[in-house]
């Protein structure tokens, strides 16, 4: 993780190159290539987190290299989207367009998550993680892995453990957290009118 440097600053400035697009005349521009590398710059984070949110990384990683080698021959996000959408394939096991939706999500647990931290005095991530698990992943997940999401919580690091594990003290680290909170909000918004634009609904 050292050799990183500063996983957070790069997660940040990533999100903030794709809020830019998201943001410009042309969003429909968002390619698959520079939103997976933005996004293989979060899997990191989820491995800091320890056995509560192995299946989460586990599941995250998998997603996300399949949108990077779908990068290698599709564009844009919406022409990957509307690749299915013709196919028929887009709730089939393995899509990249299912999987768009799961690496969304993922994105979605982090920001919650530093949102969290971010309100949430003390040492304890115990509350930030429950919370953004609870808002996020907990509705789509079965009762089997909620259960052991839960029991994972116990072995959460402390916040000062996930800075040290990140290279970051806490003020430089709160800076970075919100501009990933403010920078990903409409990166996510985008995802979901993707979806919700062509009736395929954000919820399966």
């Amino acid at each position: 993780m050292a050799d990183n440097h500063k996983p957070l600053r790069k997660i940040s400035e990533a999100f903030k190159e794709l809020e830019a697009t998201v943001n410009s005349q042309t969003p429909d521009d968002v390619d698959v290539a520079s939103f997976s590398r933005a996004c293989s710059l979060i899997s990191p984070l989820f491995g800091c987190l320890g056995i509560a949110f192995k299946f989460a990384e586990m599941d995250y990683v998998a997603k996300v290299n399949d949108l990077v080698e779908a990068s290698k021959s599709i564009g844009t996000l919406q022409a990957m989207v509307e690749r299915d959408v013709q196919a028929n394939t887009v709730k089939k096991g393995g899509s990249h367009t299912r999987n768009l939706l799961r690496v969304k999500r993922g994105i979605d647990m982090v920001k919650v998550l530093f949102e969290q931290i971010l309100v949430t005095e003390g040492n304890s991530l115990k509350d930030p993680a429950s919370k953004a698990y609870a808002q996020v992943f907990a509705p789509h997940h079965g009762w089997a892995i909620r259960k052991a999401v839960a029991a994972g919580m116990y072995a959460l690091p402390t916040k000062a453990q996930l800075l040290q594990k990140l290279n970051e003290d806490e003020p430089s680290a709160r800076i970075q957290m919100q501009s990933y909170i403010t920078a990903s909000a409409p990166v996510i918004l985008y995802i979901d009118k993707l979806f919700l634009s062509r009736e395929l609904g954000v919820d399966w």
